[in-house]
């Protein structure tokens, strides 16, 4: 199997992700119950969303009695953090700076406590990466 690439994925996608991260593995079945009927969705849609994102790379899945459980392969923040790498890459053609750029103006326009929390958290990284090269 392919390494896990985190793809942009479909709302679809995001729920069953999301519903998985938030509840842990679970068969096609319960998938349903919990996202499905809400939406109006067949089972069969789920059974092939789930096939879809196990070929993605973004679950894993065992087979228990005749069903398979599906789980996440990663965590909710490994995702985002792939999948931010992914923008960078592939939409800001490598450009970490043009990223930065974008998501401070995203920031700010959601707030300034906005800016001021990610303030607190590049003070917090950098003090952490200080205590661990000083102790190397």
């Amino acid at each position: 199997m392919k390494p896990a690439r985190p793809p942009f994925l479909g709302d679809l996608e995001l729920a069953v992700m999301d519903h998985l991260w938030s509840s842990g593995g679970k068969d096609a079945k319960a998938v349903h119950q919990k996202v499905g009927r809400s939406r109006r969705i067949t089972l069969n849609t789920i059974q092939s969303t789930l096939k879809r994102l196990f070929e993605k790379g973004l679950l894993q899945r065992e087979k228990v009695s005749h069903a398979h459980v599906y789980s996440p392969r990663m965590t909710r923040a490994e995702f985002h953090r792939q999948a931010l790498q992914e923008v960078v890459d592939r939409v800001m053609g490598g450009q970490p700076d043009a990223m930065l750029s974008a998501f401070i103006g995203v920031a700010e326009q959601v707030g300034p406590e906005q800016l001021e929390q990610l303030e607190g958290l590049i003070e917090e990284r950098l003090k952490d990466r200080r205590d661990s090269e000083g102790k190397s």
